[in-house]
């Protein structure tokens, strides 16, 4: 079974820091570009970064840019998403998705990808 797991999520205060990590299971993901996005409550999901399957291209949302970092690690089988700086505006559920892709390309786009994780909640309060 093909499985994508997101952990990290949390509380934090404003100009904290969090890493989220997404393990996939059943599947490696070497030849898979992987999308960070996020949904927070009555808006539409966005497209917050994603990482080719090589790492050699990436991409980030402008509201991110500079606060967030996507890295992945294939021997461990899992993607991060380093998070500095945090916002109020950055409280939503985050989810990872993957998209198999040989190509040193990724999009932010959600209907480019055929596999979803569950989300993990990240609130950015005082």
């Amino acid at each position: 079974q093909l499985q994508l797991v997101e952990s990290g999520g949390g509380l934090v205060q404003p100009g904290g820091s969090l890493r989220l990590s997404c393990t996939a299971s059943g599947f490696t993901l070497d030849y898979y570009a992987i999308g960070w996005f996020r949904q927070a409550p009555g808006k539409e999901r966005e497209g917050v970064s994603c990482i080719s399957s090589s790492g050699g291209s990436t991409d980030y949302a402008d509201s991110v840019k500079g606060r967030f970092t996507i890295s992945r690690d294939n021997a461990k089988n899992t993607v991060y998403l380093q998070m500095n700086s945090l916002k109020p505006e950055d409280t939503a559920i985050y989810y990872c998705a993957a998209r198999r892709r040989l190509s040193d390309l990724c999009v932010r786009a959600a209907y480019d990808y055929e596999y979803w994780g569950q989300g993990t909640q990240i609130t950015v309060s005082s």
